[in-house]
């Protein structure tokens, strides 16, 4: 790929991580597209980061607040695409932390999605079954045969795997049953203060071996059975593809509409649905073709970023909070204020997402958090944009000026949106770093300019 498709790679990096600096994308553009799609598909090739650095900071027998241990590899994974695919697990399988209240069941969750983000979909929904913050907070540990509880059952059927329409209520009740003694170890008894981990155990006592009928198929279905009907249904294919499409590719409306409302590109879910049959259910394999897809490359700018993404790719651009110290939870405080809050979704269907994100209070405290952070001086990234302009050794006129931040902020506002941050750099003049009153001067029009651009309402795109 040519160094001129900077802006194509850094699609590519909001999309499949947090974004990236200028310099890490010019690095990156001096290699070929595929290639580095190929590294995005294979997080284990680069270190991981280091967990006990966390741990020493936050040293509870719980193992600290699960959400700042898990925006803290956000934040430093050279190997974005396995938060950011667990990342659109917890919001295909969210889970709640008021129900569950045990933080290594929390926690041990995310390393679940982080383990198996890129395996198949079987394989992730037979974890997802086993894994007790999910068995906790959709009741599966009260589901026995003499007492059938259908909430894993259901949810299972219209969010985490299908979609509404497609199972009928008997199928519901053949997928509860086949769940029944699908339960966990609870040594703790006080689970919201103990350091214990919870386990997957299959009570045999509990289980429901009669015959059940499911999709049209009959047997004495347990739950690895059902899981594999799911996996090899059409309906199911196209769900998870228009999930797929979704997150990383442009908003679509509710899931609850899905339904009614036909998706906005079908020759898209198409391919995607090919793709996991083709490969077996391989979300890695799906990706692939989704990131080298013409229908990719094209949808730029056309995601709201979610509070966690926005926060998240502004700390990773400015280079700050790359160490755990005891100020790291005002992250997640952020995020929690413009409307995401990890691990507490506000319905069993996650969050609503796309321009839902977005409200007169949610985008005042969005805009008011970027700014702050942009306004340092002393960060990394803002330093390095600052060093940037003054390395040119050249007074810059107001129009080059405007475009340079665009360029380096990632940008790419309206013919109105550029023309109101031009006429504010025009009253100002050339931007001059000659003597050392034109530094000060030019520094503080920097910034001054960089928050005027994360104030515009591209910003809020990816």
């Amino acid at each position: 790929m040519l160094a001129t498709d900077l802006p194509l790679m850094a699609h590519l990096m909001r999309r499949a991580g947090f974004g990236a600096t200028r310099d890490q994308l010019e690095e990156l553009a001096a290699s070929d597209y595929g290639a580095i799609v190929d590294d995005l598909l294979h997080p284990e090739r680069f270190p991981e980061v280091p967990q006990d650095v966390f741990d020493r900071y936050y040293p509870t027998p719980m193992g600290g607040i699960p959400s700042d241990y898990w925006v803290f590899l956000m934040i430093n994974s050279d190997g974005p695409l396995r938060e950011k695919m667990a990342l659109f697990w917890h919001q295909v399988f969210p889970t709640g932390w008021d129900k569950v209240g045990h933080p290594l069941s929390s926690r041990g969750q995310i390393e679940m999605f982080r383990k198996h983000a890129l395996s198949d979909f079987k394989t992730i929904l037979i974890e997802l079954s086993k894994d007790p913050a999910m068995i906790m907070w959709l009741d599966n540990n009260e589901n026995l045969k003499e007492e059938p509880n259908e909430n894993y059952g259901r949810e299972l059927l219209e969010l985490f795997s299908m979609g509404v329409g497609n199972y009928t209520e008997e199928d519901v009740k053949g997928a509860t049953r086949a769940f029944t003694g699908w339960t966990f170890l609870t040594p703790f008894v006080d689970r919201k203060r103990d350091g214990y981990p919870t386990r997957f155990v299959f009570g045999e006592g509990g289980h429901d071996h009669s015959q059940k009928g499911f999709l049209g198929e009959k047997g004495d279905f347990n739950g690895e059975d059902i899981v594999e009907i799911i996996a090899r249904q059409p309906a199911t294919a196209r769900f998870i593809s228009r999930r797929l499409y979704d997150f990383f590719v442009a908003d679509e409306p509710a899931v609850a509409s899905w339904n009614e409302t036909p998706p906005q590109d079908p020759e898209a879910i198409d391919t995607l649905a090919a793709a996991y049959f083709a490969s077996g259910g391989n979300i890695r394999s799906m990706l692939e073709v989704l990131f080298n897809s013409e229908f990719f490359k094209r949808a730029r700018f056309k995601v709201v970023k979610s509070p966690i993404e926005l926060v998240v790719g502004l700390t990773r651009l400015l280079g700050t909070q790359r160490f755990p110290d005891r100020n790291f939870g005002t992250l997640t405080s952020a995020a929690n204020s413009m409307g995401q809050q990890l691990l507490q979704p506000l319905t069993v269907e996650g969050w609503r997402t796309g321009q839902e994100w977005i409200d007169g209070g949610t985008l005042n405290d969005r805009v008011n958090f970027a700014a702050e952070q942009v306004g340092d001086p002393n960060s990394p990234g803002v330093r390095e944009i600052v060093n940037r302009f003054a390395s040119l050794e050249r007074s810059l006129p107001p129009g080059e000026f405007v475009e340079a931040c665009l360029d380096l902020m990632g940008v790419d506002p309206d013919d109105d949106t550029r023309e109101g941050l031009l006429r504010h750099a025009g009253a100002h003049g050339e931007l001059r770093f000659g003597t050392e009153a034109e530094r000060r001067e030019s520094e503080f029009r920097v910034l001054r300019m960089l928050q005027l651009i994360v104030s515009v309402r591209e910003f809020q795109f990816a």
